[in-house]
């Protein structure tokens, strides 16, 4: 009987690559006469930041780098290292003994949980290039990273791995007979393969642990072959791993592309994008306030109701909570994208501060200012101001801008919705102006 666990490494760590050759994905980094590719071949790669998801290939290439450039390399942990081990590892890169090359290759795993302590002794070893420091880190570089690191390294995004890439590296594992299972009669149907790179989420390790699971656990049929079914690969793997960080950039990607939904009137995108936040655990009262504004600055006046309706779904929200919130916050959200949009009014309240900023904005009318305090008639306080409801139609012609913004122009009304009406509205009321 073939003795499935012979081998202790995870089947993710040994089918790791040691070539940049066979290294697997991010094609925009490493591809032939990418910047990447060329600092690694020539040797010239100093400082740098990989950045993206889990199992997206950091750790491998940061190891595939030290063999290229023939460096030795040196793995710490920003939560389990200490200055102590920092400078342990500068000095000996610094002893021309035990580093004839002069140089180490130091990866940071997590390196965003520097503390300033160990940023404070890691900087002068990497500007003086005793170091080469790759830093990797699933958080967005620029908003956890000390700008003095940053500013000394170059940031490289990596990007999940596509359905192309994942396959790839399952068939590998399958039949690569020296690191993977290729020495064991190992069938995966093909409804299999597309369930581990479907719910994988474009992370290689995840599949490949999802693989390695169905292997160890699907006994053999009379035949002594190990079929991996698709209920199989579904016990294996039951759950698409969801990327998204509540205090990160998936949480500023995530409601930038709901909100953008909501502007652009697309229903489905809007349920997709409020699906992903609910599934994250985001503050639904966050959720509701971005809907608010979006009734405003998107819907305005061409259905002020959504305003209405979304200020309400607000308080509904706090007021009940998950899991029934989520009918109301898709409601809401619904309401704003499939409503008729104008921008009218933030675009008028940005032109009337943009003059309140830079021009002369002159004084309050007399008539139109207060004259109900003791003394203000004498000033002449109200002196002339024409009560609108005595007369037709609740209107009268009279001066209401500064004399120095006469004729400013702030509101112009759209052709959507009910702005179609306020629009016709004020023309009638120009067209009284000029008739007099």
């Amino acid at each position: 009987m073939i003795d499935r666990k012979e081998n202790n490494m995870p089947l993710a760590y040994r089918m790791r690559p040691e070539k940049l050759e066979d290294f697997i994905g991010q094609e925009q980094l490493v591809g032939e006469g990418k910047l990447l590719h060329r600092l690694i071949k020539s040797d010239m790669l100093s400082s740098a930041i990989f950045y993206g998801p889990p199992g997206t290939g950091k750790t491998t290439l940061a190891k595939i780098i030290a063999r290229e450039t023939n460096r030795p390399f040196r793995q710490l942990n920003a939560v389990s290292a200490g200055v102590k081990d920092i400078r342990e590892i500068a000095d000996q890169a610094r002893n021309p003994i035990l580093t004839p090359g002069g140089k180490v290759l130091l990866f940071f795993d997590e390196i965003h949980r520097l503390n300033k302590g160990q940023q404070d002794v890691l900087l002068p070893y990497v500007e003086e290039g005793t170091l080469v420091l790759i830093g990797a880190t699933t958080e967005n570089p620029y908003f956890e990273i000390n700008k003095a690191l940053i500013s000394r390294s170059t940031i490289f995004r990596f990007n999940p791995l596509g359905k192309g890439d994942i396959t790839g590296l399952l068939k590998r594992a399958v039949s690569d007979r020296d690191r993977g299972l290729g020495r064991y009669p190992v069938r995966v149907q093909d409804e299999a393969m597309e369930h581990f790179v479907t719910v994988s989420g474009g992370d290689a390790r995840r599949a490949l642990n999802a693989l390695e699971l169905a292997f160890l656990t699907t006994s053999p049929d009379e035949q002594g072959n190990i079929d991996i079914t698709l209920e199989v690969a579904e016990n294996s793997i039951q759950e698409r791993a969801l990327r998204y960080d509540r205090a990160g950039d998936q949480h500023y990607d995530v409601i930038s592309a709901f909100i953008k939904s909501m502007r652009g009137s697309d229903p489905q995108a809007v349920l997709h994008y409020l699906a992903r936040m609910l599934h994250a655990g985001e503050d639904i009262n966050f959720i509701a306030r971005r809907i608010i504004i979006a009734a405003a600055e998107d819907v305005g006046l061409a259905n002020p109701r959504v305003l209405e309706v979304a200020v309400a779904a607000a308080e509904a929200v706090r007021m009940i909570g998950m899991p029934e919130a989520r009918i109301i916050l898709a409601e809401a959200a619904l309401l704003v994208a499939l409503s008729p949009k104008s921008n009218s009014s933030y675009l008028a309240i940005d032109r009337a501060l943009e003059d309140v900023k830079k021009k002369d904005i002159g004084e309050v009318p007399l008539h139109l200012r207060c004259a109900k305090y003791t003394g203000a008639k004498n000033f002449g306080n109200g002196k002339g101001y024409r009560y609108p409801h005595s007369y037709p139609g609740h209107y009268v012609k009279q001066q209401y801008l500064p004399d120095q913004l006469q004729g400013a122009e702030y509101y112009i009304p759209t052709e959507e919705g009910t702005e179609k009406n306020i629009k016709k509205y004020l023309e009638r009321l120009k067209q009284r102006d000029r008739n007099g």
